[in-house]
């Protein structure tokens, strides 16, 4: 018994000391690396002989090592985010602005987290480590000055987004190594990924409901306001729309059967970042949206279906031939 009340103080002890820094990394947040799925689905449709059950250990490989540099650059998000998160309502109980965290160590925590993803990224090929180089490298783009482009309107939006297309390009090359998807597609995706960002700043801004407050957290707040948020998520999507057009008319006309589904799912993700306390403002609790959850199921599988069913009546009906031109890009 007293070995009981010895060892238990001392397990909760080292787990408050050990808990600030794994949540600094946010671990919680990997379910964001999903969006690298579509890169492997794509691969797996140009290239289906590359597709093997040894091929599934890659991709675990690839989507540990994604997380690992992604950790990377949350951690040192919130190592410079932390003065300015002591002006918002809730950010301001994070390990760091709340003195949880040695800086010093969590500087440590930053270096070895993107060694190691990096480490791991090599060891897979080169065309992955490249794209996890750049997933590394725009993380210091968006949170490290002089640049930290967090902080500028609009292209705090854009370096953000960014990492979608990334994101894509390393589920790719977890697959194949010997080109890259239509340059369209990956235009589409960044694009997309701008709206979902924007939606979280317009979130963001209508919970804080003060000008100043707003301000004094996000320094591009000082620029923006609903009116203009709603603007530029109108530009996002609308840019995205036409570049999706473009991959699906020159390369998959079945795919346009798609396009009521998208248009849907656009406008119940606008209805959610309405919302007060949205889910919007957290990607990573946008499973409490389970019906905004089951219309993204459906988009998924109708896209994917879609991707392998051929139907040449669509290009009659369109007045389209079917491109014979390879979609893809040689490295």
């Amino acid at each position: 018994m007293s070995k009981v009340h010895m060892t238990q103080p001392l397990a909760t002890g080292i787990g408050s000391r050990i808990g600030p820094y794994i949540a600094i990394a946010r671990p919680d947040h990997w379910c964001k690396n999903v969006f690298m799925l579509l890169g492997v689905a794509l691969a797996c449709f140009y290239h289906p002989e590359l597709f093997r059950w040894n091929t599934l250990a890659g991709i675990g490989w690839a989507f540990l090592a994604t997380c690992l540099i992604a950790s990377s650059n949350y951690v040192i998000n919130e190592i410079l985010d932390a003065p300015s998160d002591l002006s918002h309502p809730v950010k301001r109980n994070r390990p760091i602005p709340s003195g949880k965290v040695s800086i010093p160590i969590a500087y440590a925590e930053w270096v070895i987290l993107g060694t190691l993803g990096l480490l791991m990224a090599a060891m897979l090929n080169r065309p992955f480590f490249a794209s996890a180089a750049l997933l590394l490298f725009m993380g210091l783009v968006y949170n490290v000055p002089p640049i930290r482009s967090k902080d500028q309107p609009y292209l705090d939006v854009l370096s953000e987004s960014i990492n979608n297309p990334i994101r894509l390009l390393l589920g790719w090359f977890a697959v194949s190594t010997i080109e890259v998807p239509p340059v369209s597609l990956l235009l589409s995706y960044w694009m997309i990924g701008a709206f979902f960002m924007a939606a979280k700043r317009f979130s963001e801004y209508r919970s804080i409901a003060d000008a100043a407050v707003a301000g004094a957290y996000r320094p591009s707040f000082r620029h923006y306001d609903e009116r203009k948020l709603l603007v530029s998520m109108f530009f996002y999507v609308t840019t995205f729309a036409l570049f999706l057009g473009v991959f699906i008319i020159r390369y998959r006309l079945e795919l346009i059967l798609t396009f009521p589904l998208i248009a849907g799912f656009v406008c119940y993700y606008l209805n959610v970042a309405f919302k007060d306390d949205s889910a919007a403002q957290n990607p990573e609790r946008l499973y409490r949206e389970w019906g905004l959850m089951v219309y993204l199921i459906v988009c998924v599988l109708a896209f994917v279906t879609l991707m392998f069913v051929q139907i040449p009546i669509l290009y009659s009906v369109f007045n389209v031939n079917p491109s014979p031109v390879n979609p893809l890009w040689s490295l």
